[in-house]
């Protein structure tokens, strides 16, 4: 069986620098982020809880308008654990398909910021966390996505959650700092 790794860290630490160098080695990665939002896309049922559950201003013919939801999810942890609880139940399910049908592989890997209030944590068998100076993740952020400093903050914050609270798997820490170079973490743990 596969052996499966988690890619964890809060946004812009550079969950996804990792996982290209990763991807261009030959390795399989299941990224939590897309195939949520693939998910969120296309399950009605979903769609339906976030306009009962959230709000209704969220569905615009049915299609999720995903700005309306961050600005109102980011903002309030009781309407973020709501949608949380839904996508995370529908996303484990689909990790665990993924990973079924990569069973000869030696190593795949699973990306996602949020690792262990997902409860993906007890699906994996190792993590590897991906760490970067908060003002640099600020600044990446606001670069990449268009988002005021504010409402990365916001984001930063509602993943607060690592590792440092759970010690029961194998972790391992990669520094992206643009000072420790990130190959050779990688090849070391990758031996």
């Amino acid at each position: 069986m596969a052996r499966i790794i988690a890619i964890s860290g809060g946004i812009g630490v550079g969950k996804s620098i990792i996982c290209k160098i990763l991807f261009h080695l030959g390795y399989d990665i299941y990224d939590c982020d897309s195939m949520a939002k693939r998910i969120m896309d296309n399950s009605q049922t979903i769609k339906d809880y976030i306009a009962t559950n959230i709000s209704k201003d969220t569905i615009q013919n049915n299609t999720i308008n995903r700005k309306v939801l961050a600005n109102i999810v980011f903002n309030n942890k009781v309407l973020l654990d709501k949608l949380n609880s839904i996508v995370h139940f529908e996303v484990k399910n689909d990790i665990i398909k993924w990973v079924n049908n990569h069973y000869n592989n030696s190593k795949v890997f699973i990306e996602t910021a949020i690792l262990y209030q997902s409860g993906i944590d007890q699906l994996v068998d190792e993590v590897w966390e991906i760490t970067a100076p908060d003002e640099m993740r600020i600044a990446r952020v606001m670069k990449r996505n268009n988002l005021s400093r504010e409402d990365v903050i916001a984001r930063i914050n509602s993943q607060k959650v690592t590792s440092e609270n759970r010690t029961y798997k194998i972790i391992h820490k990669i520094t992206n700092d643009n000072h420790q170079a990130i190959m050779p973490q990688i090849y070391q743990l990758l031996k």
